[in-house]
């Protein structure tokens, strides 16, 4: 068994499409979202995405051969997001917007991206971040003197 469900044709094709919506950045070190693997996350994680990711590849190659290109991923930048906004137009699957969704949630907290950006690549704990004193006392007061808003079982 192989370790993807795409043919070839097929990952180039989204690994373009993720590329498109957020391309490499090499001035600020950004790699493309087609580059961090997150095809791979959503076939692992997404499965009931598959078909669909499947019909918009070859909706989108289809469309790139009507102008010119051999497939998706042969078309300039510019012209793949062109075709993508088209493909986006005619579709009534709903595919670019729930991608959208899928790529900004799983590209903004990989690794490289974060470094990147200058910030730490890490969890929030055990290192934890600063947070101001506070007296949660008083500001509990009020609702542990308050009646209860639960039913003892």
């Amino acid at each position: 068994m192989t370790d993807t469900t795409y043919t070839d044709a097929q990952r180039a094709t989204f690994d373009a499409v993720l590329d498109t919506i957020v391309p490499p950045d090499a001035a600020r070190g950004l790699p493309g979202a087609g580059e961090i693997g997150i095809a791979l996350q959503l076939e692992r994680d997404e499965p009931a995405l598959t078909p669909l990711i499947a019909k918009a590849t070859a909706e989108l190659d289809a469309l790139a051969r009507e102008r010119g290109a051999p497939e998706f991923a042969a078309l300039a930048a510019d012209a793949r997001e062109d075709a993508l906004r088209a493909h986006a137009e005619t579709d009534a699957s709903g595919f670019l917007p729930g991608l959208l969704f899928q790529v900004y949630t799983r590209y903004y907290v990989d690794p490289r991206v974060i470094g990147a950006l200058g910030m730490e690549a890490r969890p929030p704990f055990p290192k934890g971040y600063d947070i101001a004193p506070s007296d949660f006392d008083s500001l509990l007061a009020p609702v542990r003197a308050g009646p209860k808003r639960y039913r003892e079982v």
